[in-house]
């Protein structure tokens, strides 16, 4: 087994460039926590950002999809389209995840598999069989073999466990940034590591209170810096560059911080906009709960309104079509049902 265990020995977690971005990165991620509180509904947020992820993620791997066949897979209407699914379905993968940590209040190996699990339908499990290899996705270049034998990959994935877990005086941003070397490193599946690993950086984050729910996704900036991120990840292992490792990472984190900011402004303001237009055209349907579950799927159905408003179809299909009269709304028949669209958050969220 030539992967450390951890913790690594013999490393410089302390060095002055590092200390100096935790503390803005540290900074930048407490002024979102703070700043994602002032949203009234954080479903709404969290939809929101869940979904560019899974998209962008999702990218990392070759899955391209678009906005819209997104949230016409989410409507549950039997609309299909593959690579869409795969990403609604990583977005379960997300909640299910964030679900279990809450319960538990620590991250296991068996959470982590049922994440892959979600990801990639499947129960394969833990790797059985050698012959995984890392590749750079965009050269094809074999970067890295991982440890072969599945009574090996156990073993790391048990002591990657307790490091997740334990209490020590490694500073947590520092910790998520060896903890996703770590596992991808082990790269304990077949297939769909990139995209648990990932979502193992937000459960730790989460676990560790650093956020409040998961809205901080590193997906967009390694999509955007894919080559600085092979490149540090082989200089890790061949060059023992922890430090330009954990800058990537901190600085990832201060980036998506400041753009995540930034996105509930976006959201807060066209809500704002919207309701003003709404309770102006529509005075007498207005309500705080149809107004937000317009914006909790950007998709909205007759029963979704049912649901939400507490009222009759024929109620809840009389609000939506006097919305999309007044040009709020934008309707789609999708197989034999009909959907409508808040095509104004539909742009603001495809523009992040």
């Amino acid at each position: 087994m030539n992967l450390e265990m951890l913790p690594y020995k013999n490393i410089n977690l302390k060095t002055e460039k590092i200390l100096e971005q935790l503390t803005i990165s540290s900074r930048a991620l407490a002024e979102l926590k703070g700043y994602a509180n002032t949203i009234p509904n954080m479903h709404i947020l969290i939809n929101a950002v869940t979904i560019n992820e899974a998209k962008d993620s999702s990218a990392i791997e070759n899955i391209v999809t678009t906005h819209d066949d997104i949230y016409k897979v989410l409507t549950e209407s039997g609309y299909k389209e593959e690579n869409a699914k795969e990403v609604v379905d990583y977005r379960n993968a997300i909640w299910s995840g964030y679900e279990q940590i809450k319960k538990d209040g620590f991250i296991s190996t068996n959470t982590i598999v049922k994440i892959q699990g979600i990801i990639e339908h499947n129960n394969a499990g833990i790797r059985k069989l050698p012959g995984t290899e890392l590749k750079n996705s965009l050269t094809g270049e074999t970067i890295y073999t991982p440890p072969q034998n599945e009574k090996d990959i156990r073993e790391y994935l048990k002591n990657l466990e307790n490091f997740i877990n334990s209490n020590d005086n490694i500073d947590p941003l520092i910790k998520m940034c060896l903890i996703h070397y770590q596992f991808e490193s082990i790269h304990p599946f077949y297939d769909g590591n990139g995209r648990t690993g990932r979502i193992l950086n937000i459960l730790y984050l989460v676990l560790n209170n650093l956020i409040d729910s998961p809205i901080l996704y590193l997906s967009k900036y390694i999509n955007e810096t894919k080559q600085e991120y092979y490149k540090l990840f082989k200089e890790v292992r061949e060059k023992n560059n922890y430090e330009g490792w954990i800058l990537y990472i901190l600085k990832g984190v201060e980036i998506t911080s400041k753009e995540t900011i930034k996105l509930i402004e976006k959201v807060q303001n066209e809500m704002r906009t919207y309701k003003e237009e709404f309770m102006s055209k529509l005075p007498k349907i207005y309500s705080k709960k149809l107004l937000e579950s317009l914006f909790y799927e950007v998709y909205t159905k007759i029963s979704y309104v049912e649901k939400a408003c507490s009222v009759t179809r024929i109620t809840a299909t009389s609000y939506l079509n006097k919305l999309e009269e007044v040009g709020l709304l934008e309707s789609e028949k999708i197989g034999r049902e009909k959907i409508y669209k808040n095509t104004r958050l539909i742009k603001l969220l495809s523009e992040n």
